[in-house]
């Protein structure tokens, strides 16, 4: 042995559920990866369906109400300052929270925060 220690991660489970699967390959049970071959399919349909960085739905699920009416203003085109004003809050709290967006969507800025809201009918024209 090299000395390096191996903080891998096992798991081992009789599940199904799509939201188990996802978090244990999130947190890295997927070095020598066996997975039972319907809960592959599901994962290789899952990721053929799904377009092009649209987090997945329980990325999705992850954000509060107040971040979604965030987003939701964010789309319809309104500033910060304009979007802290409706929801009568400071502007330092609507970047917090467009912050927090853009974190658990994995978006790089507001532009594709804006694009994930209509592909994902969070808001519609």
């Amino acid at each position: 042995m090299d000395g390096a220690s191996d903080n891998g991660v096992l798991v081992l489970t009789t599940y199904h559920v799509d939201e188990t699967v996802d978090a244990a390959l999130r947190a890295g049970a997927a070095g020598h990866a066996w997975l039972d071959p319907a809960v592959a399919r599901r994962l290789i349909d899952d990721v053929v369906a799904r377009p092009p960085n649209v987090p997945s739905p329980a990325a999705l699920s992850s954000l509060t109400p107040r971040e979604r009416e965030v987003l939701a203003l964010v789309a319809y085109g309104l500033s910060n300052v304009e979007i802290a004003e409706r929801l009568v809050l400071g502007e330092a709290t609507v970047k917090t929270h467009l912050g927090h967006i853009l974190s658990k969507l994995d978006l790089r800025d507001r532009s594709r925060a804006i694009v994930l809201a209509y592909r994902t009918g969070l808001v519609t024209v």
